[in-house]
């Protein structure tokens, strides 16, 4: 038997509904938007303008997620110090010429049983006719921050 908030967070997924956790990001995102208009008015330039509000948010995550968080823009910021941090839906993310390249989506999030890294369509990671955009992380080990590096590597490239 499934538990009520289960059954209801599925019910509203397939009854095309937005879930709480859903609506909730796209809120973020809503004022995310406001806030970069107020701070400049064309594509941010690569720079740290973000970096304290994305610090802010890790700092917000629950331990397991914050570690994971902060080791993970560590090595974004050395791997690729052109992206610019900045929040996107209310979770870290690192971007180029003002688009998201690169994102960071805590397990908390969407009360999901492990962490995202993901990379969006601007980057360069094609291989064939199918390749991965998204990572699930459960532990940064170095065997995956070498992977990681890697793929920003091409993904910037």
């Amino acid at each position: 038997m499934q538990n009520t908030s289960t059954a209801s967070k599925s019910a509203e997924s397939t009854t095309g509904t937005f879930t709480q956790e859903e609506r909730a990001a796209m809120k973020d995102r809503a004022k995310e938007l406001r806030t970069s208009g107020r701070r400049s008015p064309g594509p941010r330039k690569a720079s740290a303008d973000g970096e304290p509000d994305v610090l802010a948010k890790i700092a917000e995550m629950t331990d397991a997620d914050r570690a994971l968080a902060e080791r993970l823009h560590a090595l974004v910021r050395a791997t690729a110090p052109a992206l610019s941090p900045k929040l996107w839906y209310g979770m870290p993310a690192y971007a180029k010429d003002g688009k998201v390249l690169c994102f960071f989506q805590s397990a908390q999030k969407f009360r999901s049983r492990y962490a995202t890294f993901g990379f969006n369509d601007v980057a360069n990671l094609d291989d064939g006719t199918m390749w991965p955009t998204a990572f699930a992380l459960t532990e940064l080990t170095a065997e995956a921050e070498e992977r990681i590096r890697e793929l920003l590597v091409g993904a910037t490239s």
